[in-house]
């Protein structure tokens, strides 16, 4: 475990350490499991948007068709 020292004001120090005493942690264990959360779901970002990239785009018409209707793309057919 590494020890860092974060300044806060004194409005947002009270809230946090009031926020943390009701979630049954020490204001040390709330901003770590935060700042733990926030890298998780960084990371689970950065991978998916890596996955979507990879993709290859997908054709709506192919040479000779016509565009699909909209109806078509949202299968709103039965809806009306």
């Amino acid at each position: 475990m590494k020890n860092i020292t974060i300044t806060l004001d004194e409005r947002t120090a009270a809230w946090a350490r009031n926020h943390a005493a009701r979630h049954g942690r020490s204001l040390s264990r709330y901003v770590g499991e935060l700042l733990e959360r926030t890298m998780r779901e960084s990371r689970e970002y950065e991978r998916a948007m890596r996955e979507y990239l990879a993709k290859r785009p997908t054709r709506l018409k192919t040479r000779g068709s016509r565009y699909p209707t909209r109806d078509e793309l949202y299968e709103r057919g039965d809806l009306r």
